[in-house]
C-alpha cells in the first residue's frame, strides 16, 4: 500500500512585511498563488520513518527528522498515538531554496497522505492546525489557489481569481536561508517606522478580474531590498526579464528565485528564452496559476 499527493509551488504576488514581533516573527499580508510545479510524496509502510528524495538539488534536500516530510509525519502520528513507520518519498520539481514553499509543499504532501494512508481521518480544520505547526507557508500548501495569509502567513482567506496568470520563474547558482534573510529586513529597517502589512486592494482586484496588467502595477515584496542587499546579482536576472518583456519582475518570497508576469503563454516563451540566454541564472521554468492545494493522486 502508498499513496502519493502532488502539492503545488507558491508565487508570493503580495508580500507586506511587519516589524519583527517579540517572538521574533513578523506580521505579514502575504497574498499566495499557487502555481503548476509539483512536487510529489509518496508514503510507504515501513518498519521506521526514513525519508529519500530524487529530482533538481534532491542533494540539498534533509533526508532526517527536520525534513517538514518526517515532521509532518512524527505530528499527526504522536496526536494520534501510532508508530510514524512510513517511507517518504519526495520527487521534487519546485527549486530548493528558491522562495517558492517547495519544503513546505512537502510538509503538506506528507501530511495528507498520512492521514490518508492510516485513515486517520483528521478534519480540515486539524489538517490546517498541524501545518501552522510546521511552518507560515505549510497551510497555503494544503489549499492552494489563492490565499491571503495574516499574521505570520499562517491565518488564511481563500481568494477569487478570475483568469489564468502566466508566469516565468529563474532559479539563482546558489540558496538563499529565509531567516537570514528576515534579519536583512531587520536590519534595513531597525530606524524606519515600519507600518502594518495590509493587503493591497488593487491587488485583490486584479486577482478577481485575472487582470495582467492591473496585477503587474500592483505586486509587491517588501523583503525584495533585503535578498537583493544579500544577492546582489539578482538585479541582473530582473533586468533581464523587464527588457525580455515582462509585465513584471518581482523576488519570489525570501528569494532567490525571481518571478517574472507575463501576459499570455506566447510571452512567458518568450520572456523565460531570453533568461535562458541571458547569463544571469542558472535555469527557468515557466508555470501558470492558480493551482490546486495538495491533491491525493495515488492510493491503494
Amino acid at each position: 500500500m502508498s499513496v502519493t499527493v502532488r502539492v503545488p509551488a507558491k508565487v508570493n504576488v503580495q508580500l507586506a512585511v511587519g516589524a519583527a514581533r517579540p517572538d521574533g516573527f513578523h506580521d505579514l499580508a502575504n497574498v499566495f498563488l499557487a502555481v503548476g510545479l509539483y512536487d510529489e510524496v509518496t508514503v510507504t509502510p515501513a518498519d521506521e520513518l526514513s525519508v529519500t528524495c530524487e529530482g533538481p538539488d534532491a542533494a540539498l534536500v534533509p533526508l532526517d527528522r527536520t525534513n517538514l516530510a518526517a515532521r509532518a509525519a512524527l505530528i499527526l502520528a504522536e496526536r494520534r498515538g501510532i508508530e510514524p513507520a512510513v517511507h517518504l518519498h519526495i520527487a521534487k520539481d519546485i527549486p530548493v531554496a528558491g522562495g517558492m514553499a517547495g519544503g513546505s509543499a512537502d510538509g503538506a504532501g506528507a501530511l495528507l497522505a498520512c492521514d490518508a494512508l492510516w485513515g486517520t481521518n483528521a478534519s480540515r480544520e486539524e489538517l490546517l492546525d498541524i501545518c501552522a505547526e510546521l511552518g507560515s507557508d505549510v497551510p497555503f500548501s494544503l489549499v492552494g489557489g489563492a490565499a491571503l495569509g495574516t499574521g505570520r502567513g499562517e491565518k488564511l482567506t481563500p481568494l477569487d481569481v478570475g483568469g489564468t496568470f502566466h508566469w516565468v520563474f529563474a532559479m539563482a547558482e546558489r540558496g538563499l536561508s529565509t531567516p537570514a534573510v528576515f534579519r536583512e529586513f531587520d536590519r534595513l529597517t531597525e530606524h524606519a517606522d515600519v507600518p502594518e502589512p495590509v493587503a493591497s486592494e488593487p491587488l485583490l482586484d486584479a486577482l478577481a478580474e485575472g487582470d495582467p496588467d492591473a496585477l503587474a502595477a500592483a505586486v509587491s515584496n517588501d523583503l525584495q531590498t533585503a535578498a537583493l542587499s544579500l544577492f546582489p546579482e539578482l538585479a541582473d536576472t530582473l533586468a533581464a526579464g523587464r527588457t525580455a518583456g515582462a509585465l513584471a519582475a518581482l523576488v519570489s518570497g525570501s528569494g532567490p528565485t525571481t518571478a517574472f508576469l507575463a501576459r499570455d503563454p506566447e510571452s512567458a516563451a518568450k520572456v523565460a528564452e531570453a533568461l535562458r540566454a541571458s547569463g544571469t541564472c542558472r535555469s527557468v521554468r515557466v508555470a501558470s496559476g492558480p493551482a490546486p492545494g495538495a491533491t491525493v493522486v495515488a492510493g491503494n
